[in-house]
């Protein structure tokens, strides 16, 4: 190798024999490149890519040259770095190969080598381009016949010239090359001359091409040979213009393709011509318009492969390709004085059009920010008459509609048939050319419409137009072309079917509708939603309607309506916007002429539907409308008194009928109805089952849907569609959890889940989960132990059994009467199949044999253990499983079985996981309290020489330190102005007014000095004010009953097992609160014999199959228990108190089993077994928590719980165990006093305390095992009393009219 300073020749041949070898030896790679870019790419990441790079000769030669040039400086820059004498380094083998790299190539030897280098490298590949253009020269020379002969032959292509030429290979060119090239292509030489410079062209690199001296000229002289009427001149230069495009970089293309654009432009404006009149047509086989439709293709096609790389370029690019395009399609697009359909010119437009009918290129175009912007800018600047143009296409087509109505179908299918070859329809009409560009100009507007910039442009001055175009006009045009459209080929679906009108038109709106912003404008109208309805308000008065095919097109616009009523602002809208005129000519709003024309529909009540084959899909259709509105709580609320719920299951049942009664076919009879007919039926039936069903997603709803007499069924169809994981609906973005939820939260919901088998699939799947793993995986290794108490395989089973357990109702109905197995002998493969079995196998294990069944016994009794705290936090569960099942004795039998000496007496407890678990549990059960009045267990054990400090216990009573001391209650009535305010009134004697003062003083004392109205100032308050209530017969809601039972013959009667363990419970709340005297358990047992007896008188007889209605109510009175403990155990004055009480409507929402099975509710209520809590009170905290706390509501939905269930267990107990005493108090008073609709208030204040709370355990996918377990902490009445009473103001007329409605019949 010859020195740094210089190459011999020899080296220079050697250097060029190895290049070569190299790029032989990825010539592969490099020749599928797509570009010389790409190329370019691949050498230059040979290293990274290759693992032969260093066993390449060339590689090896130039690492020799290095190592001989550099080797010695590399030495003395390591060593000197090594020493420190340089500059200040850090340590490591990085930072000193650093420093020597970057002094190295500082260094003067590096320099001079490296230009060495370069100077070689260009003379030696100099010598390759040569030789390589001698031989391209050569083989030109050799064949420049027979590439002429074929010359034609090169021209044919199916409609486009864009093919790829990644694999063309390009020579080098010289400058001076391309100035003769330019020359020869000047229009006045021969054809031959020009056609030769072409082929010569077409071997350039583009890059060379446009960055020669000479581009101007030869830019001109492309143009007039594109423009030649030479086919195969111009096509040529077609051709050349496709290769650029397909292998140059944008700087590169965009000056051709602005070249292409400006020389259609030019063509255009020359030759004008003419749009085909009366019975002429386009003939696309003629030769200019071939030569047109061809450079329109490589356009077209480049505008829509340019947005996949414009971005990486400078903007300007991108802009000149834009604005190009624009002025080629805005070229005489103003109307002429003419008719459409007269002598007038041709369009760029039309020609794009008829290649890309949809405007793919300008949906890509205006996908992504960066070229939308510049599109909409340039729109608003410079080409606003395109979009005059494409506005006035759409209103000319709608214009003249009558005149076409029968030719719609034939165009739409003609332009299935559009592509341009030899093989396919070579003419158009006027009409269909019309047609295409009406196409093309829908979808840009459509496309425009999307965005906020775009619907900036509106409105809109058009010719022969008196006022300029709004958006809102826009959709009315729209959606009147939808009712003149002619009814769909019943044929399967093609091309041509998404290009009729109907599938146009309704894709724009139905994106319009997916699009809230987009929505708000153009749809949420007054004027649009009048367009949409204006057929049903027609059919409703008995009007004719002008509809071509009023099936289709009543299916259409409930399509539309129902993606409306989806969004909150639409439904909005539909139930409060109270400016559509009926049918009797009043001015109601949208839901209700919805609602009207469905009922009409289920009735069969519309002639002009009476022809048609399938009138349920276009009931279907509208009851899905009317189901977006019902199932919310507010528009339930607007659509309840038209008793829709009736009328689809009256249709339900008559389907089904039908169905039931088609006779068993017979051998070689005629079928009485035909296997398409017979399934038409059924799904029809299906239909109307899920619609029904959708009346679940609400409290009231599912009260409706009870009444129905047909909750059974609509739950069972809903498993069958839960089991195959199918979505509730289209506009529903989550399952049928939270329906499962709020359909568990009743008796009657939690029998027909039991009746349809959807229990048995969540006890079969949690045991496949717990016991057996799964059966669809080989076992390669063993399972991990589980870290956590519940696995997360068996959490979604774990949370869908406490949704399913969550209310005492679901309790009582799945585990009533069932006593537990407790066999000698659980073989393995026996699965359980009930609660009931899941309480003996998981929970309830008391003997070896429970135990030796579980494979898992740990992880599945912890699961067991886990799942009854949380069904124990409700407190009527709580004592229905003790009474039923001794679950206490069960627990403490188990932690006495877990000392580690039982028979010296004295052992110490072994803390495992099972045995903190049952701690925890115990100390729930025994302990009634609020956040400060008891402290719970932990569940898991601390660092530390004792990990679990808390004491275990086998035996009651509890250790003093799980009961947390709390101050006397205060009875003095001086320092409060409440109990001045009392003082001076005597009992008996208040006026009108007085009730107005009292909650007036109670707002004030609440607010400013909430803790001097304990004590019997409360309990004298609350009988002050029962005692006014009562007194006054505006409010005395239920009639006066006489009570006149002594306590003699009372004390005789039986108290439930429930009920004597609930008054066990609340006597020891009492005494810990230091409110009741010893022996304040007779008493309170005498109080509970009397209510009982009281209510009793107001009961009705009722037959049912429920548990919970078999008898007296079957859970404890906790209003009575609070009322008692108010009064400080005083039975005589809690009984008088609450017989007053029994009297106003606020006692039938604080005291449950005031209204069960009661005389005063209408008998399919009291039959129902739903409570008015839930169905009223709950009811309205959903809905009130959806407008109100927004962010908790959502966060329900998606946990699969809903605000109804939790609320109907606080309320159901009196927020026992959840509250501390002073706030319970408030709530009672507060209810009493400022009305009962302050019950709704009041959990809506809680949630919205919550908030933060809740949305942190939705995240973690626990909230519904926190509300429940966890107390409300921190909230104080005192601190949301203002909230709740801005709440009254808002909702009181609604809410508490609602209340007023419980005894009336159900609609």
């Amino acid at each position: 190798m010859s020195t740094m300073s210089q190459f011999s020749a020899e080296d220079e041949a050697e250097l060029q024999d190895l290049l070569r070898r190299l790029l032989r030896s990825v010539q592969e790679r490099i020749s599928g490149a797509p570009s010389v870019e790409c190329a370019e790419e691949i050498l230059l990441h040979l290293e990274e890519t290759d693992k032969n790079f260093h066993n390449y000769e060339f590689v090896k030669y130039l690492r020799q040259y290095v190592e001989s040039t550099l080797g010695a400086v590399i030495d003395e820059e390591t060593e000197f770095c090594a020493r420190g004498d340089g500059h200040a380094i850090g340590s490591g083998q990085d930072t000193l190969v650093h420093a020597v790299t970057k002094r190295t190539r500082e260094s003067g030897q590096y320099k001079t080598m490296m230009q060495t280098l370069k100077s070689t490298m260009m003379v030696v590949v100099e010598s390759l381009i040569n030789k390589f253009e001698e031989d391209q020269l050569r083989k030109d020379e050799m064949h420049r016949r027979s590439q002429r002969e074929q010359a034609g032959s090169h021209y044919t292509d199916n409609c486009s010239d864009s093919d790829s030429s990644f694999n063309q290979s390009y020579a080098f060119i010289k400058h001076e090359q391309l100035q003769i090239i330019a020359e020869k292509l000047d229009p006045s030489r021969p054809k031959e001359v020009r056609w030769e410079a072409l082929q010569s062209l077409c071997c350039a690199p583009p890059s060379d091409v446009l960055s020669c001296e000479s581009w101007s000229s030869l830019r001109r002289n492309l143009s007039a040979a594109l423009a030649d009427p030479d086919p195969n001149l111009s096509g040529k230069v077609l051709r050349f213009f496709a290769k650029t495009f397909s292998s140059s970089p944008l700087n590169v293309t965009r000056e051709i393709y602005t070249s292409l654009a400006k020389s259609l432009e030019s063509d255009f404006l020359l030759q004008r011509w003419s749009f085909p009149s009366g019975s002429a047509m386009l003939d696309v086989n003629e030769q200019d318009m071939t030569r047109l439709l061809k450079q329109m293709r490589l356009m077209n096609d480049f505008q829509k492969e340019v947005t996949s790389f414009w971005i990486r370029h400078p903007e300007k690019y991108m802009e000149e390709i834009i604005d190009s395009t624009l002025s080629l399609l805005s070229l005489n697009v103003e109307p002429s004085a003419g008719t459409p359909g007269s002598e007038k010119p041709l369009q760029p437009v039309h020609l794009i059009a008829l290649l890309d009918i949809k405007a793919t290129w300008f949906k890509k175009w205006m996908h992504g920010y960066y070229s939308r912007t510049v599109v909409l800018g340039l729109l608003e600047k410079k080409y606003r008459s395109l979009i005059v143009a494409a506005l006035q296409q759409c209103i000319y087509y709608f214009e003249s509609r009558d005149g076409v109505v029968d030719e719609a179908s034939a165009l739409t299918h003609a332009m299935e048939y559009q592509q341009i070859d030899g093989t396919r329809r070579m003419r158009y009409t006027a009409k269909e050319l019309e047609y295409v560009h009406f196409v093309h100009s829908l979808c840009v507007l459509g496309r425009l419409l999307m965005y906020t910039n775009g619907r900036k442009l509106f409105p809109v001055r058009v010719s022969k137009a008196k006022d300029p175009v709004t958006l809102t006009d826009l959709i009315g045009i729209l959606i009147r072309t939808l009712y003149q459209h002619p009814k769909a080929p019943s044929s399967r679906a093609s091309h041509a079917d998404s290009l009729s009108p109907t599938s146009l038109v309704m894709e724009v709106l139905r994106t319009l509708c997916d699009r809230t912003e987009c929505a708000i404008e153009c749809l949420y109208q007054t004027s649009v939603i009048e367009a949409l309805l204006s057929p049903l308000v027609a059919l409703l008065r008995g009007d004719q309607m002008k509809l071509n095919s009023p099936e289709t097109t009543l299916t259409h616009i409930a399509d539309i309506l129902a993606r409306i009523a989806t969004k909150e602002r639409g439904l909005s809208l539909f139930l409060y916007d109270r400016s559509l005129a009926s049918a009797e000519g009043e001015r109601i709003s949208a839901a209700h002429v919805i609602v009207q024309f469905t009922q009409r529909l289920l009735a069969d009540e519309l002639g002009v539907l009476s022809e048609t084959d399938t009138p349920p899909c276009v009931s279907g259709a509208f009851i899905f409308v009317c189901r977006q509105m019902y199932n919310t709580c507010e528009g339930l609320e607007e659509l309840r008194p038209y008793g829709l719920h009736t009328c689809i299951a009256r249709a339900w049942r008559k389907t089904s009928s039908l169905s039931e009664r088609v006779p068993t076919p017979v051998p070689g009879a005629a079928p009485a109805l035909s296997s398409q007919g017979l399934q038409k039926l059924l799904a029809w039936e299906e239909t109307l089952l899920d619609n029904l069903l959708n009346f679940a997603a609400t409290p009231k709803g599912l009260l409706l849907l009870q009444q129905t007499g047909a909750i059974t069924e609509c739950v069972t169809y809903m498993f069958t569609r839960f089991t195959k994981k199918l979505q509730v609906s289209r506009c529903e973005k989550f399952g049928y959890g939270m329906m499962v939820t709020q359909v568990a939260a009743t008796a009657p919901g939690a029998v027909a889940l039991h009746s349809s088998g959807f229990v048995q699939a969540i006890v079969v799947e949690l045991w496949s989960a717990l016991e057996c793993g799964r059966e669809d995986s080989r076992m390669l290794h063993p399972k991990s132990t589980p870290m956590d108490p519940i696995d997360r395989s068996c959490q979604k089973s774990f949370l869908a059994l406490v949704n399913l357990l969550s209310s005492s109702h679901a309790v009582w109905e799945l585990l009533g009467g069932q006593l537990l197995p407790n066999k000698a002998e659980y073989p393995l493969r026996e699965m359980p199949t009930s609660i009931s079995d899941l309480m003996d196998r998981l929970i309830i294990i008391n003997s070896d044999a429970k135990i030796h069944s579980l494979f898992n016994y740990e992880q599945s009794h912890t699961f067991g253990l886990r799942l009854l705290s949380v069904i124990c936090c409700t407190l009527d569960s709580l004592l229905f499983l003790e009474s039923q099942y001794s679950v206490s004795d069960m627990l403490l039998q188990s932690q006495k079985d877990n000392i580690s000496d039982p028979s010296a007496g004295n052992g110490d407890f072994i803390i495992d996981g099972l045995s903190v678990e049952r701690n925890h549990i115990l100390v729930r059960i025994g302990v009634v309290g609020g956040p400060s009045e008891r402290s719970l267990p932990p569940r898991g054990l601390q660092k530390g020489a004792d990990p679990y400090p808390w004491p275990m216990f086998s035996s009651y009573p509890l250790p003093k330190c799980y009961i947390l001391d709390v101050p006397k209650a205060s009875r003095s009535k001086q320092d409060s102005e409440i109990s001045t305010f009392l003082a001076g009134t005597a009992r008996g004697t208040q006026t009108d007014s007085w009730m107005e003062s009292c909650r007036k003083h109670y707002r004030r004392a609440v607010s400013t000095k909430p803790s001097a109205i304990s004590g019997d100032v409360l309990a004298d308050l609350l009988e002050h004010a029962v005692t006014h209530l009562a007194n006054n017969p505006p409010d005395c809601f239920f009639p006066h009953v006489e009570y006149k039972a002594a306590d003699s013959s009372v004390r005789t009667h039986q108290l439930s097992p429930v009920e004597q363990l609930g008054i066990q419970v609340s006597v020891r709340y009492g005494k810990h609160l230091k409110l009741l005297k010893p022996d304040a358990e007779q008493d309170l047992s005498l109080l509970m014999k009397h209510c009982k007896e009281f209510l009793s008188q107001q009961q009705a007889e009722i037959t049912s199959q429920l548990y919970s209605l078999q008898g007296a109510f079957p859970g404890h009175d906790w209003f009575a228990s609070t009322v008692f403990l108010l009064v400080s155990g005083d039975g005589e004055r809690a009984l008088a108190l609450l017989l007053r009480l029994s009297h106003l409507l606020v006692s039938a929402f604080l005291w449950l089993p005031r209204l069960h099975r009661s005389v005063h509710l209408p008998a399919e209520m009291a039959q129902s077994g739903i409570h008015p809590v839930y169905s009223c009170t709950a009811h309205y905290v959903d809905m009130l928590l959806k407008a109100e706390v927004p962010l908790v509501s959502s966060a329900f939905r998606m946990s699969g719980f809903t605000p109804s269930q939790i609320c109907q267990q606080w309320l159901g107990q009196c927020f026992w165990n959840y509250l501390d005493w002073p706030e319970i108090c408030l709530y009672i008073c507060t209810c009493v006093i400022m009305g009962p609709d302050y019950q709704v208030y009041m959990c809506i204040a809680l949630l919205k305390h919550l908030q933060t709370d809740i949305l942190q355990h939705t995240q973690t996918q626990d909230l519904q095992v926190f509300l429940k377990e966890e107390p409300v902490r921190g909230f104080r009445v005192s601190d949301y009393l203002q909230y709740m009473e801005d709440l009254e103001h808002r909702y009181r007329a609604r809410v508490l009219s609602d209340m007023r409605k419980i005894t009336q019949k159900i609609t």
